[in-house]
């Protein structure tokens, strides 16, 4: 009894044609689509405090006019956190859509993640809750089921456990469908997207990824036939790396321990996974508190051909005066400039100014008048990139933990009848797995001076202020090497910005892995924009690109 699972999302702005051709592309149960980020919870939040109404992800309800008759004829069933802030709302929009075209569909939603009042000061707070009630919906025949912020997981945890029968208690069942759950959460990086080796198939257009899942919680990662882009070992472990840390993954349903997953090839674009261990969840939820951190404003001064150094150092010093009393200034130099350069572009060196503050005021004119003013009196050749705007809200996200039964999670079906979602029988207070044994060494041998890309993939994210790094090497011999290798003190080494913060390694020895978080790295998160790649996505390319002793029996 097999339970085929797509998605159709990975992001709010993500393919929009993606719901119609998974829908046209073969055969489906259920079709997911998550539109949900810590960013996103902060857009919505400013969404909503003009339209009391807004508050979800307005391009689905737009996907839904164009296939809710497609899915009802085919008799796939939709699930979506596209609720956002306003569940409820989308649910009734989407009702109101089906009853205009005419298609017979039942849309439940569910309700209680929204903390908020809990936390004053914030502009969204919620809970991330789990499958439950998205099950008690499809259980009560819903057709399609929207959230507001559960786990990316959830959506495909809440409707195994209402094909398979799953109680709270299934855990290595449950375990088994939040891999396969976050396997499918970003879309297309399961299938080639974002991924490392990219010259390994044709990915200018890659197809959305699906999960065959069995009744014992294995599954099988593929996607429709003469869809692009590939599915392999590789491109399904680094999605597995993606936004975790430790062996423990835990979610509000179970605890999935990644250092018991086993992948392997089981034809062509597919990948079974299996072996999956769960264990309880733990006592509390997490709560992603998004607020208004202040107001910032950026200027790029753009420096040619000589004296970069020296270019860069009059023009902080004229900036100076208009920048005393703003609460953060910051300055980045990137050296993009060559020597003898046969084009201005190449001859050009970017020195970026970031200013914030909590009074729009301070970063707002005083910081456009002081650059706009240095344009006939500063260093020669003197431009912007773009003229300083009057300066932006910009958000901070935390995350705070509560217990679950502060959390009322209610399934609304598509009745009206509400069910409440009783929080789990167990739960496990987690602590850190010890270290699990590394493979025998590499025996020495001749080295060349390389990039660790050649032998090792990477893929990085954010979660909060943290980054993460997962690194896998392709075979046997590169694990045995990487694993003695990469260490904490190489990766500060590699990676310089992390050499003053807590940098913390886990090795999964079952996916010839590693994964490193560096605590702090993103400030206050991806909407403070605190570094020049906000939410560390290119991090891990930027590790791969460096030099380093690798035995040339690896090259």
């Amino acid at each position: 009894m097999t339970l085929r699972i797509g998605n159709a999302s990975g992001f709010y702005g993500d393919r929009f044609d993606a719901m119609r051709e998974m829908l046209i592309g073969g055969e489906l149960d259920v079709l997911t689509g998550d539109y949900l980020a810590e960013l996103t919870m902060l857009i919505l939040g400013r969404d909503r405090l003009k339209d009391p109404a807004a508050g979800y992800a307005r391009t689905f309800l737009r996907q839904a006019e164009d296939c809710l008759g497609l899915a009802h004829e085919r008799g796939v069933r939709i699930v979506t956190n596209a609720g956002g802030l306003n569940p409820a709302g989308l649910a009734d929009a989407v009702r109101h859509v089906a009853d205009r075209l005419g298609i017979p569909v039942r849309v439940a939603h569910v309700a209680g993640d929204d903390l908020t009042a809990a936390h004053p000061g914030s502009l969204a707070a919620h809970a991330y809750l789990g499958g439950f009630g998205i099950a008690e919906c499809l259980r009560a025949g819903a057709d399609v089921v929207v959230t507001g912020r559960v786990t990316d997981a959830a959506l495909v945890t809440g409707p195994a456990a209402a094909h398979f029968g799953w109680t709270p208690r299934d855990h290595d069942r449950l375990a088994g469908a939040v891999v396969a759950g976050h396997v499918l959460e970003c879309g297309a990086q399961a299938t080639g997207g974002n991924y490392a080796f990219f010259r390994d198939g044709d990915v200018r257009r890659p197809g959305f990824p699906l999960a065959e899942l069995h009744e014992d919680g294995s599954c099988v990662i593929t996607k429709h036939p003469g869809t692009g882009g590939f599915v392999d070992v590789g491109t399904v472990t680094a999605q597995l790396l993606y936004e975790t840390d430790g062996a423990r993954y835990a979610g509000p349903d179970v605890t999935a321990r990644l250092d018991t997953v086993r992948l392997s090839q089981d034809g062509p674009d597919r990948v079974r996974i299996e072996g999956v261990r769960g264990e309880a969840p733990p006592p509390t939820l997490k709560v992603g508190l998004n607020r208004l951190g202040g107001f910032r404003n950026e200027v790029v001064f753009v420096l040619t051909g000589l004296d970069i150094e020296a270019k860069a150092a009059l023009v902080r010093e004229q900036m100076e005066p208009a920048l005393g009393k703003v609460a953060d200034v910051r300055w980045e130099l990137a050296r993009t400039d060559r020597s003898d350069a046969p084009g201005e572009e190449l001859a050009s060196a970017l020195l970026r100014l970031v200013v914030r503050d909590p009074d729009q005021e301070a970063v707002g004119r005083a910081l456009s008048g002081a650059a706009v003013e240095l344009a006939l009196a500063s260093y020669p050749g003197f431009h912007v990139l773009a003229p300083p705007g009057k300066g932006s809200p910009y958000g901070v996200f935390e995350d705070v933990y509560v217990p679950h039964g502060a959390v009322d999670h209610v399934a609304v079906l598509h009745d009206g009848d509400r069910v409440a979602v009783p929080p789990p029988h167990d739960t496990l207070v987690l602590h850190d797995v010890p270290e699990p044994p590394l493979p025998e060494p590499l025996a020495p041998g001749p080295v060349s001076r390389a990039p660790l890309g050649l032998v090792a993939g990477a893929r990085s994210g954010d979660k909060g202020g943290n980054a993460n790094v997962g690194v896998w090497a392709r075979t046997d011999d590169a694990w045995r090497w990487l694993a003695h290798e990469l260490t904490v003190d190489r990766f500060r080494e590699l990676i310089p910005e992390s050499r003053e913060l807590t940098v913390v390694r886990h090795a999964l020895p079952s996916l010839r892995a590693l994964n490193f978080v560096v605590e702090g790295i993103l400030g206050a998160g991806v909407a403070a924009q605190h570094r020049f790649d906000p939410q560390a996505k290119a991090l891990g390319e930027w590790l791969r690109s460096r030099h380093l002793e690798i035995p040339e029996a690896l090259l």
